[in-house]
């Protein structure tokens, strides 16, 4: 069965194969009854629109796509969203390449120890290590080569002080204590949820944001 990042995602994939399906029964039928000299109304379309379900505009059909994931998710709704890819998780290990700022002499982010691992904790908007792609939640395996699994955020610092700074290479798991969740604007540009000293702290009742399973409290 194929994974989805939104529940809309899903009901209009569904919906849409439905829909084809549907439209194939009827020209076949339509096909038949032509041969017997009887004359079959072929309709067109078995759902509303979709400006009048689930609040979504009515583009999300004409941007029916797979997204490009290495989990193979169908996004017919959100495929055509750059955040989708931004924050997709991907389960396995990647390189991450970066260097420090020629000004500064740094590389735009700090880290934690934690359970024995090392995490970024703090990514600088726009500096080289955002720019690189290392995230906040990343946890860091491999510094130039070097494992740091037990280090401390110390050890860790000072190893990246004295690194070269034309080129530092990452070994890096995607945020192994994270989910990712989409969700996806209605007609009116919402999805349903208000923050407070960046909490989530209430949720609209059969919004996006609802219907994917968002939860208060939470950063």
């Amino acid at each position: 069965m194929p994974l989805y990042p939104t529940l809309e995602d899903m009901e209009v994939s569904n919906m849409a194969a439905t829909q084809v399906a549907a439209e194939q029964e009827m020209a076949q039928q339509a096909i038949t009854a032509a041969g017997g000299g009887e004359t079959v109304d072929i309709a067109s379309g078995l759902y509303p629109s979709l400006d009048t379900w689930m609040g979504l505009n009515q583009q999300a059909l004409v941007e029916f796509k797979p997204l490009n994931s290495t989990t193979g998710a169908l996004a017919p709704v959100s495929g055509s969203s750059t955040g989708s890819y931004a924050a997709e998780i991907k389960q396995g290990v990647r390189q991450v390449i970066g260097c420090k700022d020629p000004g500064s002499g740094k590389i735009g982010l700090s880290v934690e120890s934690i359970s024995k691992g090392i995490f970024v904790s703090y990514v600088q908007s726009g500096g080289v290590a955002a720019q690189a792609g290392l995230r906040f939640g990343d946890q860091i395996l491999q510094i130039n080569g070097e494992s740091i699994a037990g280090w401390s955020k110390k050890k860790t610092i000072e190893f990246l002080k004295k690194a070269d700074p034309a080129q530092i290479r990452f070994a890096v798991r995607d945020r192994p204590f994270e989910r990712t969740l989409t969700c996806v604007k209605d007609s009116a540009g919402h999805v349903g949820f208000q923050f407070k000293k960046a909490k989530i702290n209430a949720i609209v009742k059969d919004s996006s944001a609802a219907r994917n399973g968002m939860l208060t409290d939470t950063i």
